[in-house]
């Protein structure tokens, strides 16, 4: 006990000089993630004092270094406290490295070189993170410095955009690779509209300087997936994974199986033109055998028919197992395996349990169900039954193959602007939903006075106009439920199966009369309008762009098909361009059943 308390008070009483010459550093590394997939990007390197010190927080640590005029020392030591523990690790991916402004120099020195060589990491491995630890006076020397690191293979990013000197300067004049935002705009985000229009803007200019994004602060799920169906390419948080000196080299199975569900369900709800596409257009006619069947007649088999990896266990026409040719051939590569085995009956072989559907269910259903399942499924294969009986096998690489051939014909009917699906993939959704007889909800989404602002600021400007418009309808539908369309022009379609619909419509007006601001001049702002010639050529003043959005609910058997929806659809928008401003207009009528 004595031991123990003496070591720390010796802790708490230690000198910053000490930690420096005695090299009592240590690093711990917090993962960057795809939103998209929830593969790991890399780790960025955070420094710690030792432990039950003072200097245990790096802003004591840097605070300490200003103070005594030694941080250019204390950032050399933390590099290469970084750079070692990384190494010795062996953590895949990109460090990301945290830098000042007025240490990049050291970085391009022989010394840093060697010690990478020794390292065994390439520049192009290692992101050079600016953090504002000091102000920067002299952005040409800083970007002619970025710019010869770069061409050493370095790559750049920008640490908490939004919280230090000068962020938007700094990016307009490094043109880094990454920009990291900083976490007070990323956290809770669903309940704070202003935060969500800062981050379109920054999306809007990430995506103009192709910068990718990372959202820093990540703490819940419900952050994470507002923030992927926002656009950020990569998010770091506690809920993805907290700083480690071992941290996972992959995130928490749960997480990343929620992100792959999201994204898998946001690629693949366009469906493909034509009826419905289902897992029987990819089945395989593989060879069955009993549960009684030997394993020397099933080897027999596939060594007469090459062609053939994989064949289906059955009992009583219920598929039970699959043996794949890979394993069947691995045992029998060892020495006296078909003496041992051969006589033995198949089941011994095969992979029970395996995955079973029904032959008329969607690709996307198998797809979002071999996403959520055990990885073997995947290669191994799975059963297809009809009506409870065996029909045939497919594998994950048969469903991916089949989805890429969906996507790319539905990519045939998608608006080259925005990249949302068009009218055909639309009808296709509303004559689908209409068949299954479910009550959904159709969204008009229109906006007013687009004409003139087209005219004034020009085409660039208005397709501008029409992406945020985009995004904002795209960042309150719930790709597991709805479906997001683009018409034409500045038209859109919702089709709303989310229960809080109207909920969502209220926040899309209200962040696009937010949003709406960063596409205007200062005076146009001010005014709410502008003269514009009409197009009789008359000076007339124009209010600024709102949007509309006109309801139709629709129960069962009150449609016939997406044509007669269509009508009652444009009249709802009609009546809501009526209303003033930012406008939802929800049809109260109720429609005669066809019975």
């Amino acid at each position: 006990m004595c031991a123990v308390t003496q070591t720390a008070s010796s802790f708490m009483t230690i000198s910053f000089n000490e930690i420096l010459t005695k090299k009592l550093l240590h690093a711990v590394f917090q993962p960057i993630v795809s939103l998209g997939t929830g593969e790991t990007l890399g780790f960025e390197g955070l420094i710690r004092g030792p432990e039950g010190s003072a200097y245990h927080s790096p802003a004591m640590l840097f605070q300490s270094a200003q103070q005594l005029g030694r941080l250019q020392e204390l950032e050399a030591a933390c590099r290469e406290t970084v750079l070692e523990h990384f190494a010795q690790l062996d953590l895949p991916g990109r460090l990301f490295l945290n830098m000042g402004p007025n240490s990049f120099h050291c970085i391009q020195r022989r010394p840093c070189f060697d010690m990478l060589d020794r390292l065994g990491l390439r520049p192009e491995r290692i992101v050079l993170e600016i953090t504002e630890t000091e102000a920067i006076h002299d952005y040409a020397r800083m970007r002619s410095t970025l710019d010869r690191c770069r061409e050493q293979g370095f790559m750049v990013a920008i640490d908490d955009l939004g919280a230090g000197y000068s962020g938007l300067r700094l990016w307009s004049e490094i043109h880094p690779d990454f920009v990291k935002v900083d976490k007070h705009f990323t956290s809770r985000i669903a309940a704070n509209r202003m935060k969500l229009n800062i981050l379109d803007s920054i999306q809007s200019i990430a995506q103009k300087s192709r910068t990718k994004t990372i959202a820093e602060g990540i703490e819940n799920e419900d952050d994470m997936l507002l923030l992927a169906r926002a656009g950020f390419e990569y998010g770091q948080g506690f809920f993805l994974g907290r700083p480690s000196p071992q941290p996972h080299i992959d995130i928490d199975l749960s997480i990343k199986t929620k992100l792959l569900r999201h994204t898998t369900l946001a690629r693949t709800r366009v469906p493909s033109t034509g009826k419905t596409v289902t897992v029987g257009s990819i089945l395989r006619n593989a060879p069955t055998f009993s549960t009684t069947a030997t394993v020397d007649s099933v080897l027999t088999s596939l060594i007469n028919n090459p062609q053939q990896e994989l064949a289906a266990v059955v009992d009583h026409d219920r598929p039970v197992g699959i043996i794949d040719r890979m394993t069947l051939l691995d045992h029998f590569a060892r020495p006296y395996q078909r003496e041992l085995l051969g006589k033995k009956p198949c089941t011994v072989l095969m992979r029970a349990q395996p995955l079973v559907f029904d032959i008329a269910t969607p690709m996307q259903e198998v797809s979002l169900a071999l996403t959520n399942a055990d990885t073997r499924h995947f290669s191994n294969g799975f059963a297809v039954t009809r009506q409870g009986r065996y029909a045939g096998l497919c594998t994950g690489h048969d469903v991916m193959r089949e989805i890429t051939q969906m996507q790319l014909s539905a990519a045939r009917y998608a608006n080259p602007l925005t990249q949302l699906p068009g009218n055909v993939p639309l009808n296709e959704e509303i004559d689908r939903l209409l068949s299954t007889g479910v009550s959904f909800v159709v969204g008009y989404a229109d906006l007013d006075h687009f004409k003139p602002y087209n005219d004034i600021y020009g085409y660039r400007q208005g397709d501008d106009v029409i992406m945020m418009t985009s995004r904002t309808l795209a960042m309150y539908c719930d790709p597991e439920q709805d479906f997001l369309g683009h018409i034409g022009g500045d038209d859109f379609l919702i089709l709303f199966q989310s229960s809080d619909w109207e909920k969502r419509c209220r926040s899309i007006l209200e962040t696009f009369s937010n949003a709406i601001e960063d596409h205007l001049k200062p005076e146009d702002c001010a005014a709410n309008g502008y003269m514009a010639l009409n197009r009789v050529g008359d000076q007339l003043f124009h209010p600024i762009p709102s949007l509309s959005l006109g309801l139709v609910k629709v129960e069962p058997n009150t449609f016939a098909s997406h044509a007669q929806l269509a009508a009652a659809a444009t009249e709802a928008k009609k009546q809501a361009k009526m209303l003033k401003g930012n406008s939802l207009f929800i049809e109260r009528r109720t429609f005669p059943s066809m019975h």
